[in-house]
């Protein structure tokens, strides 16, 4: 890894709030991190490594808030019922399939995930895992593809009481074990919380156990939260309360926690949100593949809940999942010119707010300290860009441009277009489609 990287001649992209365009500048990296952003002439040598970004962005590495790396096998899978509920999924898809993977399934959908997110230029994502029978060392085994990719990966494991007793303390065990492994090396490529399926999977006493366990070990939760009507439903004729609401009354809310979709939340449910300040990761191509409906983006960001964005292991590809937030929340309140900045801002702004507390240092945006995670896409523009027009140019310009080259800590991890890990792509795929045809026998 190159200790004194240059970057040059390219456009920057800060990203925050608000992003900038700034033209001119070169981008110093030592040792990790952007120690300088400057005029080239201003900059004094030597480089162990220079770059010319001419006609080119460069823009910090995306963030994914919500992703399931373990859905990679399912690829063209044909086998399950066909479906007509959520529930139906995950009965007939997601639950039967958790319950196959084995350990080297885990592994290997992590790793050909990573390599994706690489061409994508996606540097940090939220993982949310689940294998109850290969539940023991999967966390892992994930690590390890994440250590090999040289991204950044925020892991945890799925506790749902759905399999019996002994799988859900397994997976509470799972959870405390990593979480404390991140805590004792702490390794700037991972992070830990610790993993919920949803509610309605979860008796009081989970959560209470859950609730113990990350006061114990000082991190917050990952959670599914209201996806489906489904869920407000069983918890509503179960335990009286909505899902947000029961997640409140057991200490399971609050900064250091993520709420996946929140398709289904009410008014008060808001309320709860705001006041706990707990993370809502927005997955618009997910809900509205399972037909669960749209969040309301606009309420959730008006009233001042922290919404970012995730894609649910629909892709990697977050400049993708931002396009479908934008027309997805057109249809969802019907009206074609509203939801442009806070569709952008899931990306732009609150993404990077998460990445940087989850980790403890600033991560993806592009300025003097922060981690130098950083991406150049091929892109010249055909109209003005700059301050005013960026998020124009990202939607919908940058946005179908390819990714050149990818930064993670200061380390070349594509260039020119090419993976520079030391990895057979081609021989990847093999053993990952031998796992795979594996699997689906026993699926």
């Amino acid at each position: 890894m190159a200790t004194r990287l240059l970057i040059h001649n390219g456009t920057l992209l800060t990203f925050g709030s608000p992003c900038q365009v700034l033209e001119g500048m070169a981008v110093l990296v030592e040792d990790g991190c952007i120690a300088r952003i400057a005029p080239r002439e201003s900059i004094p040598g030597p480089f162990d490594t220079t770059i010319d970004a001419g006609g080119q962005v460069v823009m910090p590495g995306l963030v994914n808030a919500h992703m399931h790396f373990y859905s990679t096998l399912v690829r063209g899978l044909g086998k399950m019922a066909p479906s007509a509920t959520f529930q139906e999924v995950l009965d007939n898809l997601w639950w039967r399939l958790d319950r196959q993977l084995s350990l080297d399934d885990v592994e290997i959908s992590a790793q050909v995930v990573l390599l994706d997110a690489i061409r994508k230029g996606t540097t940090t994502l939220v993982d949310h895992h689940a294998s109850p029978f290969a539940a023991a060392g999967s966390l892992d085994r994930i690590a390890k593809a994440i250590k090999a990719s040289g991204l950044r990966a925020c892991l945890c494991y799925e506790v749902s009481d759905r399999d019996g007793e002994a799988i859900t303390t397994a997976g509470l065990e799972e959870n405390a074990r990593f979480a404390r492994r991140c805590a004792a090396e702490k390794d700037p490529q991972l992070r830990a919380l610790i993993g919920l399926h949803a509610a309605f999977t979860l008796s009081d006493a989970t959560l209470d156990r859950a609730a113990a366990l990350g006061r114990e070990l000082g991190v917050g939760f990952h959670v599914h939260l209201a996806e489906a009507a489904s869920d407000v439903a069983v918890n509503l004729e179960k335990h009286g309360l909505t899902p947000a609401a029961r997640l409140q009354a057991h200490g399971l809310l609050g900064r250091d926690s993520i709420a996946a979709h929140a398709v289904h939340v009410t008014d008060a449910d808001i309320d709860i949100l705001v006041a706990t300040d707990t993370f809502v990761a927005h997955n618009p191509q997910s809900n509205l593949n399972n037909a669960v409906g749209i969040a309301d983006l606009l309420k959730l960001s008006t009233r001042g809940v922290r919404v970012g964005l995730g894609t649910d292991a629909m892709t990697v590809n977050m400049l993708e999942e931002l396009r479908v937030a934008l027309w997805a929340q057109h249809l969802r309140q019907d009206h074609p010119s509203c939801g442009f900045t806070e569709a952008a801002n899931t990306l732009v702004v609150r993404n990077p707010e998460l990445a940087s507390q989850l980790w403890g240092f600033p991560l993806g945006t592009l300025q003097e300290g922060a981690a130098a995670d950083l991406i150049l896409v091929d892109y010249h523009p055909p109209t003005p860009l700059n301050d005013d027009t960026v998020l124009g140019h990202l939607i919908f310009g940058i946005s179908q441009a390819t990714v050149d080259t990818t930064i993670c800590a200061g380390r070349v991890l594509m260039e020119g277009k090419r993976l520079t890990l030391d990895v057979d792509e081609a021989a990847l795929a093999a053993r990952s489609r031998e796992l795979a045809t594996r699997l689906w026998a026993r699926f």
